[in-house]
């Protein structure tokens, strides 16, 4: 039987290759195995979508490279979804998280990312998935009690618009009781500063780690 190690390097080479059926075949192994579903979904898939999406920011690979790659990954992630929801249910309720991809951007693997292993750290997760305007992050903070609301912009153009879910929150009566978290490729801790984000998160294991230390 393949290590730990292997699996996950295995994981990360066949995203590498846009290969949804090798992915699979690798998250089915991973389970026959014993090995975290959370860790070959951040050290295999992350690992192997943070190269494609250098790639692609350095023009080497191409917009539908990153769709199947991240059609790839999301395969395996169904395959582990089962064994994460049970991981999950052993964690302790935290807190309730709203969660999506800034207005303009099409891109959601990141925030997919974040928000699978938040849920399995034991976060409530409001998903409202991409391109999704500011007032639907404010509507639906309100409606459920929300604790953080997260945002990830992938260009510096949508980035802007982070600013905007601090000032209509504010504008609700709402921030005071919300901590605001901020993410994506473009943005960076100096960013979070600058606009009044309560986290800066680089990563989805850098945002599990500051939530659960501000919901212990």
């Amino acid at each position: 039987m393949a290590t730990k190690e292997e699996i996950i390097q295995k994981g990360k080479a066949a995203v590498l290759d846009f290969d949804e059926d090798a992915v699979k075949e690798v998250a089915k192994e991973a389970i026959d195995a014993g090995v975290n579903p959370a860790e070959l979904i951040e050290d295999g898939f992350t690992a192997a979508m943070n190269e494609i999406g250098d790639q692609f920011e350095s023009g080497t690979l191409f917009l539908p490279h990153v769709i199947a790659a991240s059609e790839a990954m999301s395969a395996g992630v169904e395959v582990l979804t089962p064994e994460l929801e049970k991981l999950s249910a052993e964690s302790k309720a935290r807190g309730t998280v709203v969660i999506g991809t800034i207005e303009g951007d099409i891109h959601s693997i990141g925030k997919d990312i974040v928000a699978t292993m938040l849920k399995i750290a034991g976060f409530d997760i409001i998903d409202l998935g991409r391109d999704v305007p500011v007032k639907d992050y404010v509507d639906k903070a309100k409606e459920k009690n929300a604790d953080v609301v997260a945002s990830s912009a992938l260009m510096t153009t949508t980035m802007i618009t982070q600013t905007q879910i601090e000032e209509q929150l504010k504008e609700a009566g709402l921030r005071d009781n919300i901590k605001t978290m901020v993410g994506g490729a473009p943005v960076t801790q100096d960013w979070a500063n600058k606009i009044g984000a309560d986290i800066y998160a680089e990563n989805s294991g850098d945002a599990v780690n500051k939530l659960k230390a501000l919901f212990p």
